[in-house]
């Protein structure tokens, strides 16, 4: 029993250190899907595919290309993997991010996503820290997903920063998940 209470704290610790928010049942597994502060904020961070587009804690942003306004099409298995950025008050934009490029869609569950240049943003599960750049070129779901530049467009290079995002090429790759875990919310631990 001295274990679990020792274990709790902890877990609270990684769960508000690790996402700004509510978390799922492993503080390696956080799910930002759940940050629920009044505002979000969008920012830029330096990778190693250039200046992209970040959330809370520094945490790279994608956009998903099947989506093909701002009205999101990832749903239920989907945002398990891939996190929707919601807020529950108006988005603001940090240094070099264009403001009138920021928005809000409401979601079929309700919540309301953050919108970029009329792409809705979303974090990928296996990006565990900032400049983590795993779900990049990453085709699931129906469709391929990359990071956004502060000109709201996907960033096409392959990820050089992150153990498995460079493993295909130019998006005509053989398989559905060849690339940082696919399908699964705990791959990626590399």
């Amino acid at each position: 029993m001295r274990r679990v209470v020792l274990f709790a704290p902890a877990f609270f610790v990684l769960a508000i250190a690790g996402c700004g928010g509510g978390g799922s049942s492993s503080s390696s597994k956080t799910t930002p899907a759940t940050t629920t502060a009044a505002t979000q904020s969008v920012g830029l961070g330096s990778t190693s595919l250039g200046k992209i587009l970040i959330g809370a804690n520094g945490r790279t942003l994608y956009l998903f290309e099947k989506d093909t306004g701002p009205k999101s099409t990832c749903n239920g298995g989907c945002v398990a993997v891939w996190a929707p950025y919601t807020t529950t008050g108006k988005p603001t934009a940090a240094s070099g991010v264009d403001s009138a490029k920021l928005t809000t869609s409401k979601r079929s569950d309700g919540k309301s996503q953050v919108v970029y240049g009329g792409h809705p943003l979303y974090y990928y599960i296996s990006d565990t820290k900032a400049g983590d750049t795993r779900g990049q070129n990453v085709h699931s779901f129906g469709a391929d997903w990359y990071v956004v530049s502060a000109a709201g467009q996907k960033v096409e290079k392959s990820s050089s920063s992150s153990s498995k995002s460079s493993s295909s090429s130019s998006g005509s790759s053989s398989g559905t998940s060849t690339s940082s875990g696919g399908g699964y919310g705990g791959g990626g631990y590399h």
